[in-house]
């Protein structure tokens, strides 16, 4: 029994006194008139402590704001969207819609059922991000896998910005070679400028780094040593390092779902082309302080490349050359002939290769048989510089493709 009905029934049973009930009970004897005031018009039960929550909340969620925030949270899952509090505050927003807090917002959520927890999922706290402070500082790279409709598998090649997340290539190939990392690249840094530097993994279309010193560099560590760009590459099995792309992944994969899966590699690149615009300029980023990825991307000045600064590049190779007076040699991730003349047929050479610089000597003698710097634009490098002559019969085979890089 609650205080209240004690005092009351003293009053009203015992016979006590006002006065001598509230001396008792240590409290005023206005409260002791205030509850046989409650118990005359409403019975024992109305002296029970009542609520001091307000009859009316003026900031009280509207039903209509409520009834547009599930339809959001709908809208954005069928999209294959971030339907979070925040996301969907921020469409709020751009309806011309006051939104309530987040915390309001998730609470709706959580009413309606439609925010499972998540007891195990890693502490915020636990987290040490990296952040590049300008835009083109750091591009990452990386690809993912993804099936067409007859589950014929594609690779999407993606290049996002460490900075502001923004999504600067993301295209479809079957497969991602060497080649089409170089040309996404390029034709990306011609639209947005050069990074000052890449982050990648250790795949052997970003890097030979672990092949074993073999071949060299491929196509795209040449191009961007070439450029002056610093090359930066994860450590093996640690993902951690590119977690920022690792995650645009999981984003770009649950879009992807959401959508008719494409028949063909060119239906495909039309839906990324369609995701790009969404992710980059409709959706918000909560790391980037609810502004879209394009918003954060132009709001700073850019960074360019300072110089490179992964070292020189030196190989040494020990080689016979052939009865036609060539040797072979690979540069830039491609066979090189380099002209040497029939008269050093079957001789031994060793070769030290400097980035481009090649200087050949006898490998008995020492002696210097030719010195030269490999002319990217072609496969055969002839002895004499300038115009190269008429390659004899047993040159025939080796082409000279100037288109490539």
């Amino acid at each position: 029994m609650s205080k209240q009905k004690v005092i009351v029934l003293a009053v009203r049973d015992q016979g006590l006194t006002i006065t001598a009930a509230a001396r008792r009970y240590g409290v005023s004897r206005r409260w002791v008139h205030e509850l046989l005031r409650r118990e005359a018009e409403g019975g024992i039960e109305a002296v029970e402590p009542r609520p001091k929550r307000p009859l009316t909340n003026p900031h009280r969620t509207t039903e209509a704001m409520t009834n547009r925030i599930l339809a959001l949270r709908r809208e954005l899952v069928i999209a294959g969207l971030d339907a979070g509090p925040v996301t969907i505050a921020w469409h709020l927003e751009r309806e011309a819609l006051q939104p309530p807090s987040t915390s309001t917002i998730r609470r709706v959520l959580h009413t309606a059922d439609l925010i499972t927890p998540e007891p195990k999922k890693r502490p915020k706290a636990s987290l040490h991000r990296f952040e590049a402070h300008q835009p083109n500082e750091t591009w990452q790279s990386d690809f993912t896998h993804w099936a067409l409709a007859d589950g014929t598998d594609t690779e999407i090649l993606n290049f996002l910005d460490d900075h502001s997340r923004y999504l600067l290539a993301c295209t479809a190939f079957r497969p991602v070679t060497v080649t089409t990392v170089v040309t996404t690249f390029l034709a990306t840094a011609a639209d947005y400028g050069l990074p000052a530097s890449t982050l990648t993994d250790n795949g052997m279309v970003y890097t030979t780094r672990l092949a074993g010193g073999r071949g060299g560099r491929n196509a795209f560590e040449h191009q961007l040593h070439a450029l002056g760009i610093t090359q930066k590459n994860g450590s093996p099995s640690h993902p951690q390092t590119q977690g920022k792309i690792e995650r645009f992944h999981q984003t770009l994969k649950r879009w992807l779902t959401g959508q008719p899966r494409a028949h063909t590699l060119k239906d495909l690149n039309e839906q990324l082309d369609k995701f790009r615009q969404i992710y980059n300029h409709e959706r918000p980023h909560r790391a980037l302080g609810r502004r879209t990825p394009a918003a954060a991307y132009v709001a700073t000045p850019k960074a360019a490349p300072a110089g490179a600064k992964q070292g020189d590049h030196w190989r040494r190779r020990v080689d016979r050359v052939d009865k036609f007076g060539k040797l072979t040699l690979r540069h830039a991730g491609r066979l090189r002939h380099l002209g040497i003349g029939r008269a050093h047929a079957g001789t031994h050479v060793l070769m030290l290769i400097h980035d481009a610089d090649v200087t050949i000597s006898n490998a008995t003698t020492g002696e210097i048989i030719r010195e030269l710097t490999i002319d990217p634009t072609k496969n055969y490098q002839p002895r004499e510089s300038g115009q190269r002559k008429t390659p004899r019969s047993e040159d025939r085979g080796v082409t000279d493709d100037s288109t490539h890089p």
